[in-house]
């Protein structure tokens, strides 16, 4: 017998789910989306990923402090009749002529080369509209950038990239990079296509040739070495500049005594949520800790030591709100300092670009490819077509409008919390959300008066 198959009806395609959960698809928590991702860019490529900003995965963070605000056990201030000062000296320790700051959110280093020429004019000008300080980064001191900053700190880096002892004794400031939030125990990178003629010239590197920057200082290994380069560099400015010491957050406790034993001014500390122009992505996810955990440990050290407050602490890493200025301080910082949102500030991931942004594979928001020098905003590019683009007077307006709101932001916590200087704050006017923040930031669980690992608190 033959059997003979009927047509099969034609049918019409399945509509796509509007979702994929209607698959009953589950993502995994282990290889998520952008993990297979990267497994499958590094198998294609046979390179390791580098991309600018700092750690983007989930660590915690200021978000999980709030302040308790007075109300009959403590009394507020008010807004518009008492005052709530926000200057801040910065490097009286040793120095004859410190810095006096009529805000405590400075501007963090980043570097003539990582940016344009109009981005560090810019960062001087609208730092010094509101009367803080920039920060010159590796590679040497532009005069765009001396001539428009009222406060100009000079960083002395272990590549020694743009060196000047004659730029040094400009300087209102002097910070030595031991390590970087982002990248502690590693050096920075600048890849070629931002090692123009100019920048090469600087840095005494070849045009066009891939630069990576030294981990550590050439001319000594511990804090001893330390010391005597930081008498050097007293004397070669007649013990009239503060010195700033900076460390990446990983062993805060111990590397600020030891930074305060080299006889620093300031201790600049600089958490995992740090920026960086470029490094690789595996090192910006892995290495350092958390600002929040970092702050505590290193005011523990200054109060041991007898030095909170007159070695001034200047925290860095994850800054973006008045909020976060005023928990930094709570915890026992004196000032605070600000990359990647002075960047944003500025025009950085601006949805004006977002087509360019799209042309390049990203999206406005996420643009974080800082090391290809490809900066639709002008920004972190050495493009004179690109660089053109940003308006160093009207970026710095909109920097000094950032700064004020920051500032503003943070006296209004402290008015709310009775508090006449934002200097006042203290830890006591925290309480954390989650287990985590309680125990990172020494502070007890919101509702009750326990700090986990701390005895007698319940």
């Amino acid at each position: 017998m033959t059997i003979t198959s009927l047509p099969v009806p034609a049918q019409a395609p399945a509509a796509a789910p509007a979702n994929i959960a209607e698959l009953g698809l589950r993502e995994s928590a282990t290889f998520d989306r952008a993990t297979i991702a990267d497994i499958q860019r590094a198998a294609a490529t046979g390179v390791y990923d580098i991309r600018g900003w700092g750690a983007k995965r989930k660590v915690p963070h200021f978000d999980d402090l709030l302040f308790l605000g007075a109300s009959m056990s403590r009394y507020p201030l008010e807004g518009y009749r008492e005052k709530c000062d926000t200057d801040v000296v910065l490097g009286d320790r040793y120095a004859s002529n410190p810095l006096h700051l009529q805000t405590p959110v400075t501007i963090a280093g980043m570097s003539f080369g990582a940016l344009s020429a109009n981005a560090k004019e810019a960062l001087g000008r609208g730092a010094s509209e509101v009367g803080t300080s920039t920060t010159t980064g590796d590679g040497g001191m532009t005069p765009e950038e001396r001539g428009q900053s009222k406060h100009l700190v000079y960083q002395y880096l272990p590549s020694r990239y743009g060196m000047n002892p004659d730029d040094l004794r400009k300087a209102d400031a002097i910070e030595i990079v031991l390590g970087q939030g982002a990248k502690p125990g590693g050096g920075g990178m600048l890849l070629g296509q931002k090692i123009t003629e100019r920048v090469a010239g600087m840095r005494t590197l070849p045009v066009g040739i891939d630069q990576r920057s030294a981990s550590r200082h050439p001319d000594w290994t511990g804090p001893d070495d330390l010391e005597i380069k930081i008498g050097e560099l007293r004397e070669i400015t007649d013990w009239k500049t503060p010195i700033y010491v900076k460390i990446g957050a990983s062993r805060p406790y111990y590397d600020t005594a030891l930074a305060v034993k080299s006889g620093a001014d300031v201790v600049v500390l600089d958490g995992m949520q740090g920026g960086t122009a470029a490094t690789q992505q595996v090192f910006i996810e892995n290495v350092g800790i958390p600002t929040l955990a970092a702050i505590p440990q290193a005011v523990q050290a200054l109060q041991e030591l007898g030095m909170h407050h007159k070695v001034q602490l200047i925290v860095s890493g994850g800054i973006r709100t008045g909020a976060d200025v005023a928990k930094a301080m709570a915890l026992g910082a004196d000032a605070v300092a600000i990359g990647t949102a002075a960047l944003i500030a500025l025009g950085d991931n601006d949805p004006r670009y977002a087509a360019e942004y799209s042309a390049l594979g990203s999206a406005a928001g996420f643009y974080d490819d800082f090391q290809d020098g490809r900066d639709p905003a002008g920004i972190t590019t050495q493009d004179p077509e690109l660089s053109s683009r940003l308006d160093p007077v009207a970026a710095g307006k909109r920097l000094a409008n950032y700064l004020r709101v920051l500032t503003m932001e943070a006296q209004t916590i402290a008015r709310a919390c009775g508090k006449s200087h934002l200097h006042n704050l203290e830890p006591e006017d925290l309480v954390a959300l989650t287990i985590e923040a309680s125990a990172m930031a020494r502070v007890p669980l919101a509702g009750t008066s326990w700090i986990p690992g701390v005895q007698g608190s319940f």
